[in-house]
């Protein structure tokens, strides 16, 4: 057995690069292939392999020192008469690649099983032993290299492992993905007192998988804002028959569904659904069909108006009606939940002001409307009494970004104003 010196390889025009990371101690047996230092320069880090198989006897750097071409690493008791000339052309394919093309980055820490490895580690970022023209065949593809197993000498990985690799997976059936379950509680309830047990009602049971649904596969944003709609109550409250005289009962609800299909002409983007993310497309919807959020006493059912923009406020108001007493009463047709374009939801008659409403997948927005109130706003120079009503808007963030969000609020606010109440007195 014969002593051999270990020195830092061609590594480019790099000069006094710091060593970062010594891999191996005095004494210590290793193998060829095994890295033995980390260098590092201000664009890459790299780890130098060690051409021979033997006992370290001695290690001539320490973190910190700064090495070139030639630099003396360690002396090595080595059965070997040659380094491995493969070892130092990938040496030199890869270098050529990453430190001249693309800065990696820095390695940090390097765990000792490492030493076991009888492959070539060149980069952290790229461990597997590979030529450029394979890593960019993979790279093309949107295979991570790392994943693939070569089939050549020391693990070296060739176009066709890559191919096989692509082939394997692309037939492995896809994992469903399932909502988390709720571990159930570590205690019994009644060792604290008297409980109740009580059914969940069907309708909550039904809708607690679509919520669950919608809530972990949309990114939820909610915008909040507030519409004066002083003018459009005072002609709501003194809307009469014409042939009778009689006052009319007309919910502000009624109303609000009229602006929302509005502002939906306007913002096209609100009346649509996103079906598969991945193909890049959306459907937007033609049709103006307006969810509303009924509550009764089995649950919330979201029942549709049907074809909203062609009904005047007296229609809009009869089906409000009409489909709130068939979900109480559990005579609606399932067929009505579907196909929706936005759904509102009112906490109006109950109190609240904000709050952030679900979206009704597979819609992309929802609308939360709270409580009415009398607001002092300073007009012409004075503060008046005006009715204020909330509005809370949850979106779909992934098609919907904030600015559209505000716009949309703008637009619903303007068509809740007084120019839109002349508006409906004139139909």
């Amino acid at each position: 057995m014969s002593e051999k010196e270990v020195l830092v390889p061609n590594i480019g025009d790099f000069k006094d690069v710091e060593v970062i990371e010594v891999l191996i101690e005095a004494g210590s047996n290793i193998t060829k292939d095994d890295p033995i230092i980390t260098i590092e320069s201000d664009k890459s880090s790299v780890e130098i392999p060690s051409p021979y198989s033997g006992s370290v006897k001695k290690v001539n750097l320490k973190v910190g020192d700064k090495v070139s071409e030639g630099s003396l690493i360690l002396i090595i008791g080595s059965e070997e008469q040659k380094p491995d000339v493969q070892i130092e052309e990938e040496m030199k394919e890869v270098k050529k690649e990453t430190i001249t093309q693309k800065p990696l980055e820095t390695v940090t820490s390097k765990p000792k099983e490492i030493l076991q490895n009888n492959r070539v580690s060149v980069f952290k970022s790229s461990k597997a032993l590979a030529s450029p023209k394979a890593r960019k065949f993979a790279r093309e593809l949107g295979v991570d290299i790392n994943n693939v197993i070569g089939s050549q000498r020391s693990g070296r990985i060739v176009e066709e492992d890559i191919k096989k690799f692509v082939s394997s997976n692309f037939n492995k059936p896809q994992e469903e993905k399932k909502a988390p379950s709720i571990k159930p509680s570590e205690y019994d309830h009644s060792d604290f007192g008297d409980v109740e047990i009580q059914d969940i009602p069907r309708i909550k049971r039904i809708a607690a998988p679509h919520l669950s649904n919608s809530w972990q596969t949309i990114p939820h944003v909610t915008s909040c804002d507030e519409a004066d709609i002083t003018e459009l109550e005072e002609f709501r409250k003194n809307l009469t028959d014409t042939f009778t005289g009689e006052k009319k009962k007309i919910t502000p609800l009624a109303f609000i569904i009229k602006a929302v299909v509005e502002a939906l002409k306007v913002f096209p983007r609100f009346n649509s659904s996103i079906d598969n993310i991945e193909n890049g497309k959306i459907t937007l919807k033609k049709y103006f069909h307006v969810g509303i959020a009924v509550d009764t006493p089995n649950g919330l059912m979201v029942p549709k108006i049907r074809n909203a923009n062609q009904k005047n406020i007296d229609q809009i108001s009869k089906d409000l009606k009409k489909v709130s007493d068939d979900c109480r009463n559990l005579k609606i047709d399932k067929k009505e939940f579907y196909g929706g374009s936005i759904t509102i939801t009112s906490l109006g008659g109950i109190g609240g002001t904000y709050f952030t409403p679900i979206i009704n997948y597979p819609e992309v927005a929802i609308l939360g409307i709270g409580r009415t109130y009398i607001k002092p706003v300073y007009i012409d120079g004075q503060f008046k009494p005006r009715t204020m009503l909330p509005l809370s808007l949850s979106y779909d963030h992934r098609i919907i970004d904030g600015a559209e969000g505000s716009r949309f609020n703008n637009e619903l606010k303007n068509n809740l104003g007084k120019n839109f109440a002349y508006k409906l007195a004139k139909q």
